[in-house]
């Protein structure tokens, strides 16, 4: 008999030990938890790749035992950052083409096609990103005169940074079948005296991707693991990608399960029949790092291309108002489909005559509040009386605070003072539902999540313009862009029960910091830097 209880007792025993077996514990710490009252807590364990608890150090060092115990030696621990608008696909396709980011003259931008396609002799098309004419001398679309002269038998196609413009060499146009004087709706065929120029808009540009050669599967996976890797040094552990196709997420899903990509991802397909074909009627698809549940609509394009449809004319451009990319029509039986579905509506909408438009729709189907958590993506430049038609239906605004601080210096050019200060209005769009998710659009924008907390608390670019930040009644505060950038983000893709803060029961995504954002000085925002990114407890960087 006594053995009897002196086993049940080892039994006992080995059993409140094995509960209190940690995979993790992360100690001596400053962690933002992101709850509710966002706490600070000192100690945290993680097993089987979610959060056991968080506390203080004696109450987790008393309570849980690990083999892998890490001091952290004071450093700040934060959630990690969830991007709400991004392209992670399109950004891996970037890092392997021409790289015009930062070019000063559309000169430099050619010269770089050169240097890249002499490196990259067997490539069939040249395509490359980033180029910006409002940096340019003269502030003009480019002419591809120079193109045709460098490539006269091999396509070229150069994306704008905002990725709702292009510009292709002749060769390409002629595989594309454009002509002068084609008109397409919800684009243009830009033409001066009748020659076409080359450069494309919106819906045009799609005759000529359509023309690119589909990746192979090892050329995506190369794509996508490049992207994953720059992400996890961001502090990066999920991202919202706006727009693919469900062959992409056919890929990402085959990489994920052979433990070739860890990055979460949550997928909103794009606005195409094929996709709603292949997903309405089965519904949202899930797993442990993949949730495709929206759907990604264009309403209007950018407004650095003047594509943005605006409620009056441009400022620079008397008589031009931009365009709507669908007829109304369309985005109505669209919501009024999607409104009968669990699937997300995610419309794009840049200018004041696009939002309002979305807005009123969404208004009509949403009929009310609801959680159904439809998103306006952008949401840059908005009429003033059309503000509670985010709040009324519970819209959210999906904002990227970058996109501010990039154009503020020719953005007043494009509307006039007055319209401008509907634009770019964070603080006036928190208001309306009391929580805004945050992003960066990259590759549109860097993929830094730090030059996305300056520009939405400082409201400055990288060397301190302006002084006095570009309008400071929208910015946010740090608690509140840090919430953005987190717990809201990971809300506005219904993942907050997941991921987004640092509770009991979550999955283990966090990052360890070498300055605290909550503390750090302004002019030090862009120095900080992530020592280490777990995600679901795994070291994945640092």
């Amino acid at each position: 008999m006594r053995n009897i209880f002196a086993f049940a007792l080892l039994l006992l025993l080995s059993s409140c030990s094995s509960s209190n077996q940690a995979d993790l514990i992360i100690h001596h710490a400053v962690i933002y938890t992101v709850d509710s009252s966002f706490s600070v807590a000192e100690a945290m364990a993680v097993k089987d790749g979610k959060i056991l608890a968080t506390g203080t150090n004696d109450d987790i060092l008393k309570k849980y035992t690990s083999a892998n115990s890490v001091d952290a030696g004071g450093k700040t621990i934060y959630p990690g950052f969830t991007d709400a608008h991004a392209h992670f696909v399109g950004y891996g396709r970037s890092l392997f083409q021409v790289d015009l980011f930062g070019t000063t003259s559309w000169q430099e931008a050619v010269e770089r096609v050169k240097a890249f396609a002499a490196a990259h002799p067997d490539l069939e098309w040249i395509q490359g990103r980033g180029w910006d004419q409002n940096k340019w001398p003269g502030k003009s679309f480019p002419l591809n005169d120079m193109l045709n002269s460098a490539f006269p038998d091999k396509p070229v196609v150069l994306t704008r940074v905002d990725g709702h413009a292009a510009i292709a060499n002749q060769k390409a146009l002629d595989l594309a079948g454009i002509k002068a004087g084609q008109t397409i709706t919800g684009g243009s065929i830009e033409t001066i005296n009748g020659k076409l120029t080359g450069v494309l808009i919106d819906n045009a540009c799609g005759q000529v991707y359509a023309k690119v050669p589909a990746p192979s599967k090892e050329t995506y996976a190369q794509w996508l693991e490049a992207a994953q890797k720059n992400c996890f040094a961001q502090g990066l552990t999920t991202i919202t990608d706006c727009g693919l196709s469900y062959r992409d997420v056919d890929y990402i899903d085959a990489l994920q399960q052979e433990g070739k990509l860890d990055m979460r991802l949550y997928v909103m397909l794009s606005d195409d029949q094929e996709n709603y074909d292949k997903y309405l009627k089965k519904g949202p698809y899930k797993t442990e790092k993949l949730f495709v549940k929206g759907i990604k609509v264009y309403a209007d394009g950018a407004l650095g291309s003047r594509g943005a449809c605006l409620l009056q004319p441009y400022s620079d451009k008397p008589g031009w108002q931009g365009f709507l990319l669908r007829n109304k029509e369309h985005y109505d039986s669209l919501a009024q489909v999607l409104a009968g579905t669990d699937f997300q509506m995610c419309t794009h909408a840049i200018g004041d005559s696009a939002n309002r438009a979305i807005l009123n729709i969404y208004n009509k189907y949403l009929k009310g509040k609801n959680d159904k958590r439809w998103r306006i993506e952008h949401a840059q430049v908005i009429s003033q009386q059309d503000f509670p038609l985010f709040g009324s239906a519970s819209v959210i605004p999906s904002v990227q605070p970058t996109h501010g601080t990039s154009d503020m210096y020719w953005a007043g050019e494009r509307l006039g003072a007055e319209r401008l200060k509907g634009a770019y209005a964070y603080k006036q769009l928190l208001q309306q539902n009391g929580w805004l998710p945050l992003g960066t659009d990259f590759p549109v924008e860097d993929i830094s999540p730090f030059k996305t907390f300056l520009a939405a608390v400082v409201r400055k670019d990288a060397s301190g313009y302006p002084a006095a930040g570009f309008q400071m009644d929208n910015a946010l505060s740090r608690e509140e862009a840090i919430r953005g950038m987190t717990i809201w983000a990971a809300k506005a893709n219904f993942m907050e029960k997941e991921t987004g803060s640092l509770e009991a029961g979550k999955k283990a995504d966090f990052i360890l910091l070498d300055q605290d954002l909550m503390k750090v000085a302004d002019t030090s925002i862009l120095k900080v830097k992530v020592t280490a990114t777990y995600l679901g407890g795994k070291k994945v960087h640092g």
